[in-house]
């Protein structure tokens, strides 16, 4: 990469890293007091409504975002036309579910449901309203801001939620923290984003977002569902009890994976867009996203497998124990979700969101497969079916990639092998080391000390590229400071 878009892609990396780790590490925080304070049927309940509460927001969107980045020349009246669609979607969808309410209940056949679903689809509306503004501030790589106004919506939405789980009101807490965390962020957003829509609405500007947004939210649409669709089956076939420890697996590796995801596709969606049209930057550039982001997360989704047992134990308590081989499960299947994403970035850049649909159809029916092979054989099936759909999508998301820019699979195995290796000794070290300690503290600590220490020595031992694009990503920061 040359050194502007070096510099442009480590800040974005800074502030997008520091928005999602200090925001979701602040949740993930006070989702632990939480957690101790409420019942896994709690989470339950919530999880079970995940899935029409995603679908929703997907329209909100309606791929509207990622065309308003993609595209070269944007006016306000793109702007524009985009936020009044997005509000009519937004709030169009939470009036579907608020007199869908008893029907959803009546699906799990729990009545509670009801009334859970008209409040917390509240949200969907709220969301709407600061769609353009994310997208603006995406654009400009300004991850500072949104850091901003999600770390102070974050903390006021927590504490009034640990008070209310604190005060017995069960459910509920989570209902309102979520809210209020939604709430703030949005007005934040607007406050600090200083954009203000014009009274405009352009059929024109419409049909040219949409013509390419139509294709992403088919797709987002499908991925939607399918991400969410192991809560809904889990939740109608097993119980609340169940589907709470699968959501409290889901979360715990969600932290480093799909934030480090969603920092990657967030900053380098915008970067790539912005050299779509030299193919030789465009390579380069895409080569190191790859072997940068599986360097950073290989690592830590395979050491979090490993101290998953003391670490569920100590900060959620033995109550909790039913969520230990989910989440060693989750994360060997999560380890290549950043690799996927940046695979089919390249669609999106490249303007072919027609195949990131194509691709998405393909992969769920895949999904659809393996969920009616494992489903009848209990939780625990159905996230190793998870496993196997994971590197059999790696294949397909690389298909395209191989023809449009000359990087597919095997190439892409090739750089990401090495990594791969000294993970694999890295966790069988921690492993290994974890023996001698007699408690859970020790054990995560001399666990994570090994860890981290002989993964950065083997690195450096093996002279990877990536050890030193982080120090110069570092480096390059404290001088810009």
């Amino acid at each position: 990469m040359t050194n502007n878009l070096k510099q442009e892609t480590a800040k974005g990396f800074l502030w997008s890293a520091v928005e999602r780790f200090s925001v979701q590490g602040l949740q993930f925080l006070m989702g632990l007091v939480l957690a101790r304070l409420l019942l896994p049927s709690d989470y339950g309940l919530v999880g079970m409504l995940a899935i029409f509460l995603a679908i929703s927001q997907t329209f909100v969107d309606s791929g509207f975002s990622s065309a308003l980045i993609q595209k070269k020349e944007r006016t306000e009246t793109d702007y524009s036309t985009a936020f009044f669609f997005n509000i009519g979607v937004g709030l169009f969808f939470y009036l579907i579910l608020f007199f869908s309410a008893p029907f959803i209940a009546d699906f799990y056949d729990t009545p509670e449901l009801t009334s859970l679903t008209k409040v917390i689809g509240i949200n969907v509306f709220i969301t709407s309203l600061a769609v353009v503004q994310v997208a603006k501030l995406t654009i400009k790589l300004d991850f500072k801001t949104q850091a901003k106004a999600s770390f102070i919506s974050v903390f006021i939405g927590g504490c009034v939620g640990i008070t209310m789980a604190y005060k017995g009101y069960g459910v509920w807490a989570l209902v309102v923290q979520s809210l209020l965390r939604n709430g703030l962020n949005t007005l934040f957003l607007w406050f600090l984003s200083k954009w203000m829509p014009k009274a405009v609405f352009s059929k024109s500007s419409f049909k040219e977002l949409f013509s390419f947004g139509s294709k992403l939210l088919g797709a987002g649409l499908l991925n939607t569902i399918f991400q969410n669709i192991y809560l809904l089956v889990i939740g109608k076939l097993f119980n609340a009890r169940e589907l709470g420890f699968y959501t409290r697996a889901q979360q715990f590796k969600k932290m480093p994976s799909e934030n480090i995801t969603n920092i990657i596709q967030r900053v380098t969606f915008p970067v790539l867009s912005s050299i779509q049209d030299d193919d030789e930057k465009l390579i380069k550039a895409y080569r190191s996203f790859i072997r940068l982001s599986a360097f950073i997360v290989f690592p830590l989704m395979i050491g979090l497998a490993v101290v998953a047992e003391p670490l569920i134990r100590l900060v959620l308590t033995e109550k909790w124990m039913p969520t230990v081989p989910l989440l060693q499960l989750l994360c060997i299947g999560s380890a290549l979700y950043p690799v996927h994403a940046i695979n089919l970035n390249i669609l999106n850049v490249k303007g072919r969101s027609d195949l990131f649909l194509k691709l998405e159809i393909i992969k769920k029916i895949l999904i659809t497969i393996a969920i009616l092979i494992t489903f009848s054989f209990g939780v625990k099936a159905m996230v190793i079916g998870q496993i196997f759909t994971s590197f059999i999508a790696f294949f397909i998301n690389t298909h395209y990639s191989g023809k449009m820019i000359n990087y597919g699979a095997w190439k892409q195995i090739k750089d990401i092998i090495p990594i791969v290796l000294i993970t694999l000794i890295m966790a069988l070290c921690i492993w290994t080391s974890m023996l001698i300690a007699n408690n859970d503290v020790l054990k995560l600590f001399i666990g994570i000390g090994v860890g981290s220490i002989l993964y950065i020595l083997s690195a450096k031992f093996g002279k990877f590229e990536e050890l030193n694009e982080i120090k110069g990503i570092v480096l390059s920061l404290k001088r810009k400071t």
